[in-house]
């Protein structure tokens, strides 16, 4: 099995379990505009592609509503500041991050929350245990584009050959195959593993702990890191 001693991730449905917030989030907006509220397994499946297109497909007339800027604008100021209410990392995240740390491999988000969002969670969350993290802006385009991905990768000196991307639906597949990177798809997030099945990636897993599978052992990454530089 190839090795990578660099791991992006998606961060919704991949590392924390956001769909309870997110969902206020967009129901709030709902409820302050007259509009009608959805489920969290209706919002489940809205999100994926940016907060634009999240807020085009719950308002009722999608970006022809007259206040579509208006509530896109409320869902991210709601949003920035109930982010933490209900979200949690799924179990095994954090070991996961620990071991890859202690392995020496370099890790990063890539989201397509702007990022101050993104900023935010990680830094609660994660703390040390991500290296970097880039979200929404500064005229980066949203994923299926692999923008942030590049600026992920920029960033940790990476290159394509040892960088995996792991995320949870068919737009981080999309996202991996435009970037030019390996692709591992995580049955625990927002959509079905019978979805994730018919997508372009290296494998679905089921539990954290099986991307460890993709990593090098602490002594061959050390091997690797003198005998092959980047």
């Amino acid at each position: 099995m190839k090795k990578y001693r660099t791991i992006l991730f998606d961060l919704d449905g991949t590392l924390l379990n956001t769909i309870e917030d997110l969902a206020a989030s967009v129901n709030h907006v709902m409820r302050t505009y007259g509009q009608p509220e959805h489920s969290v397994d209706a919002v489940r499946q809205m999100v994926g592609n940016g907060v634009r297109t999240l807020m085009k497909r719950a308002i009722p007339e999608g970006e022809a509503c007259p206040t579509f800027e208006e509530e896109v604008a409320l869902q991210k100021e709601y949003y920035l500041t109930h982010c933490r209410v209900a979200t949690e990392p799924f179990d095994g995240i954090i070991p996961l991050l620990q071991e890859c740390k202690n392995r020496g491999i370099m890790t990063a988000v890539v989201s397509n929350k702007d990022h101050p969002a993104v900023r935010e969670l990680c830094y609660y969350f994660f703390k040390d245990l991500i290296t970097e993290s880039v979200g929404n802006g500064e005229g980066r385009r949203v994923k299926p584009y692999p923008d942030s991905c590049y600026e992920a990768m920029m960033r940790l000196a990476a290159d394509k050959a040892g960088t995996l991307y792991v995320g949870d639906s068919e737009v981080d597949a999309q996202t991996a195959a435009n970037a030019g990177i390996d692709c591992v798809l995580v049955s625990w997030g927002f959509r079905s593993r019978e979805l994730l099945e018919q997508q372009d990636a290296v494998a679905v897993v089921d539990k954290p702990e099986e991307l460890l599978a993709f990593v090098p052992e602490r002594k061959i990454f050390s091997q690797l890191l003198y005998t092959n530089p980047v």
